[in-house]
């Protein structure tokens, strides 16, 4: 299976995922700020968004003017989110929060939307 397809489906069941939990109970997205003031608990998501986004980066940096740039973008912002919280850690989950709590309505919508978009790419269900 082509990488690209592969985290397609996985981006894709992930946000779709992350939005139906959001959705149906809000008051995780507070908990998870509470959570980040937490040094143990920031270091912890840090390391995993380092990780993850590295992973998304070494095997697909791929920058075609498609949709295999979503993918890309999504490692990068891992990586970037990544090292943001090991480095400024407080500062870093003051501006998520405040960007969650202007925009939040926009980004349930983008995971959603950008979610139907990676799945409908990975399992090729409608043509475009």
């Amino acid at each position: 299976m082509d990488i690209s397809i592969f985290l397609a489906k996985f981006w894709g069941w992930y946000m779709l995922i992350f939005f139906f939990i959001l959705s149906y109970n809000p008051t995780r997205i507070n908990q998870i700020f509470d959570d980040l003031k937490n040094q143990k608990f920031s270091v912890l998501v840090a390391f995993i968004a380092i990780i993850i986004g590295l992973l998304n980066i070494i095997f697909h940096n791929i920058w075609d003017s498609n949709w295999t740039i979503i993918i890309t973008l999504i490692g990068w912002m891992a990586l970037g989110m990544g090292l943001l919280l090991f480095i400024f850690p407080n500062q870093t989950a003051k501006w998520i929060k405040y960007i969650n709590v202007k925009l939040v309505q926009i980004i349930y919508v983008l995971l959603f939307m950008v979610g139907l978009y990676l799945l409908n790419a990975g399992y090729q269900l409608v043509d475009y």
